[in-house]
This record gives structure tokens, C-alpha cells and sequence, in this order.
């Protein structure tokens, strides 16, 4: 006898948002230009990366906190420890208590 069919829960897809667009959208809601606040786009990427590698925790207020993440294999003693180690290298990010409430207000549409 099989099982019977289950039915999830799952995030659709519906585009992409890129820095250009953010640019577009942020300079239609304020006096500066898309050219300038592309500009400011590509340095805050610029430096939120340059803050990561130096292991700081970049705040973004009611966005949340990134911090790089690093999983590694164990060794036997401190000196063994080394580069090889390292299995992957990431982003952790943490939302802030306002997006994690703003989430649970999302609402669900049936997909087909």
C-alpha cells in the first residue's frame, strides 16, 4: 500500500531584486539621483565586505546582523590546526526583532 500524498509550505519565487533596481526604487522616493544612489549601493557592499573580513558584526539596524561563518574539521592539538581544516566559509545572518515579526505576518496563497 503506498502513502498517501503530503502537501507543504514553501516560498515561490516570483523575480530577483538587484542593486540596480534598489537604486531605482530608493531614487524615486527621494530627491537624489538612481546614478547617485547606485554609487552608495556599490560602496556599502564595498565596505560591508571589507568590515566582515576584519570579523566585525555589521549591524544594519531594523535589517539585522551579518557575520562571517566558518565550519571546520576538528584537530587534535592547537598546532594542527591550520587552513586545511576549513570546510566552508559563509554569511551568517541574524534578522532583527522586526523583520522576524514582519515575517510572521506573511500571507499564503495556494500554488498549483
Amino acid at each position: 500500500m503506498s502513502a498517501p500524498d503530503r502537501y507543504y509550505v514553501q516560498a515561490v519565487k516570483t523575480g530577483n531584486c538587484d542593486l540596480e533596481r534598489l537604486a531605482y526604487l530608493i531614487s524615486n522616493q527621494s530627491t537624489v539621483s538612481e546614478a547617485d544612489c547606485l554609487a552608495v549601493l556599490h560602496s556599502f557592499v564595498h565596505n560591508m565586505m571589507d568590515e566582515l573580513e576584519q570579523g566585525r558584526v555589521v549591524e544594519l539596524g531594523h535589517l539585522g546582523n551579518f557575520q562571517i561563518k566558518v565550519s571546520s574539521l576538528p584537530s587534535n592539538s592547537p598546532e594542527e590546526v591550520g587552513i586545511e581544516n576549513v570546510k566552508s566559509i559563509g554569511v551568517n545572518y541574524r534578522p532583527s526583532l522586526k523583520i522576524k515579526k514582519r515575517l510572521q505576518k506573511i500571507k499564503f496563497k495556494l500554488q498549483k
